[in-house]
């Protein structure tokens, strides 16, 4: 054995066999030093190297080189490179030539190749360099390939981006039909592994490809869920997808394999994760089906037992009162949110606006408990309202209802004099929460600002004060909870200012109408509930007969 190939390792006897002299090299013996030294350079490098020597440029190359090239070893040790790779010769050969005639090096990363090396035109890239070797003369007498394949990381980052696409494009996707129309959308805009590929569903048929395809394999899936047939000229793979929904079983994902790349464990785990994709956006369009219904059935439960608490208002003789409750439109949930007007034991009238923090069925029992603590509270303590909050919140702790709320609670009034004057006292405590609203007979509207005392259920000793103002014929109170005002990005400040916006100059509204047009304003935009009690007084109103027992 020559000497120059001691270091090939396990392609000593492939070089030994070789008949040198007949090739464009010659014999060994007759090998430029130059050659041989960079023989013996390449052969002791574990890094796949060859070399393309002479005008032929002839292969030499090292034992980690012959992974590259397949099924081309051992034939192409020794030959001309035009024929050893004739298939991608359009794409090295002027570079090689170029280099070979004196040019400068050359530079590729992740070139793509078809190169023939395993029976078919595979799809390969490699990162590499054709460096000019030159002897002691500076005459180039060969071209030395420092090369490292790059097939295995380009696919897996073309596949991965592929993954996190289709990911990100069904995330939020509720409807499988939709999930259908854009997983194939996805698929088909990045058809390099996947070729017109399609989601099957038995019975249904979508399906929008534009070459036949088998709606089912011609073999049967038996104990199998990935299958993988030649037909003819292409390679199909068939994936059953296992969902949980039991509106979509036995989805098939179809497709066309890439017929220059080997249908490896890869390639396959590659389908796979493509189907759990899927699979995973069907499971989520499940659980939020179900999870909306299961919500929606808890709203209306919720909402079926705030409306029925919420009973019809009282409505005196010569006064208006009018209520609304609105839950949020976009809200699975009922929160706390309650209206009262009911008689006291003397003929006045008692409003009620309140809030229980929350948005679930907690909160709406919660209001449940405490409406009716106020109602019974009112009716037994017979005194101004702070003193019927005060009541109210000793009872929050006695009966220990876990559940805070702010809270307006109003007496309407009027003294026998104020009989006669056609006028009523509006008397109140506010428990934390937002200031009615008095729009008088000249149709300006003012927030009735006090001071503000502590919300209910934090601490039953606290002092709470009573407010008053004195209410004409034409006089307009609005009760309100905090959803009519308040929005997301937006100062309640600014919500409260817009408020008596809307309710400047309509002193000429009925309650009912008032109602109305607050809602009609506010509700759609509303992330919360509203609730509304709105009492006017009419300005044709006659004095009058009998007069309720006068506030002690």
């Amino acid at each position: 054995m020559h000497e120059v190939f001691e270091a090939a390792g396990a392609l000593r006897e492939t070089y030994q066999r070789v008949d040198w002299a007949s090739t464009p090299l010659g014999p060994v013996e007759s090998w430029t030093p130059t050659l041989r030294a960079a023989v013996d350079l390449t052969l002791k490098t574990r890094f796949p190297v060859t070399l393309f020597w002479g005008p032929e440029l002839v292969l030499v190359y090292n034992e980690a080189y012959v992974d590259l090239i397949g099924e081309k070893h051992p034939a192409a040790l020794g030959t001309p490179a035009s024929v050893v790779f004739s298939e991608i010769w359009d794409s090295i050969g002027p570079m090689l030539t170029g280099v070979l005639s004196g040019g400068r090096a050359t530079w590729s990363e992740d070139l793509e190749l078809f190169m023939d090396r395993h029976g078919f035109a595979e799809q390969c890239f490699f990162t590499f360099s054709y460096s000019a070797v030159r002897n002691s003369q500076e005459q180039v007498e060969g071209v030395m390939n420092i090369v490292a394949e790059t097939t295995g990381q380009v696919v897996s980052r073309r596949r991965l981006a592929l993954l996190a696409h289709l990911t990100d494009a069904l995330k939020d996707l509720d409807d499988p039909q939709r999930i259908l129309r854009r997983a194939t959308t996805v698929l088909r805009a990045n058809a390099q592994d996947l070729l017109d590929a399609d989601v099957l569903l038995p019975g249904v048929a979508f399906r929008e490809s534009t070459t036949a395809m088998p709606a089912v394999p011609p073999s049967v899936f038996r104990d199998r869920d990935l299958v993988v047939e030649h037909m003819g000229e292409r390679t199909m793979v068939w994936l059953r997808l296992t969902t949980a929904s039991p509106l979509w079983q036995n989805p098939v994902l179809v497709a066309g394999l890439n017929h220059h790349l080997p249908v490896d464990d890869g390639y396959t785990r590659f389908v796979r994760l493509v189907g759990v994709a899927i699979t995973q956006a069907f499971d989520r369009a499940q659980a939020r089906q179900t999870e909306r219904r299961i919500a929606e059935l808890e709203r209306q439960m919720s909402e079926s037992l705030q409306r029925s608490l919420l009973t019809p208002p009282a409505r005196p003789e010569h006064l208006e009162v009018a209520v609304r409750y609105q839950p949020a439109a976009a809200q699975m949930q009922v929160g706390g949110d309650w209206y009262d007007a009911f008689l006291l034991p003397d003929n006045s009238l008692a409003l009620v606006i309140g809030d229980v923090t929350g948005h679930d069925t907690r909160a709406a029992a919660g209001m449940a408990q405490i409406r009716n603590l106020l109602r019974g509270v009112a009716t037994a303590v017979r005194k101004p309202p702070s003193f019927v909050l005060a009541g109210l919140d000793g009872a929050i702790r006695t009966l220990a209802v876990n559940a805070l709320a702010t809270a307006v609670l109003a007496h309407i009034e009027q003294t026998a004099q104020q009989a006669a004057e056609r006028r009523w006292t509006l008397w109140w405590s506010n428990a934390g929460h937002l200031p009615p609203v008095l729009i008088t007979p000249d149709g300006a509207a003012t927030l009735l600002w006090t001071p503000t005392d502590i919300m209910l259920g934090v601490d039953p000793d606290a002092a709470r004060g009573d407010h008053a103002a004195t209410l004409a014929p034409g006089s307009t109170v609005v009760l309100y909870t905090d959803g009519l005002v308040d929005r997301r990005g937006v100062l309640i400040d600014d919500g409260l200012t817009d408020l008596i916006h809307a309710l400047t100059d309509r002193q000429n509204l009925s309650a009912e109408q008032l109602c109305d047009h607050l809602l009609a304003r506010y509700a759609d935009s509303s992330e919360d509930d509203i609730a509304l009690v709105v009492l006017r007084i009419p300005s044709d109103i006659a004095a009058a007969v009998d007069s309720p027992v006068a506030h002690a």
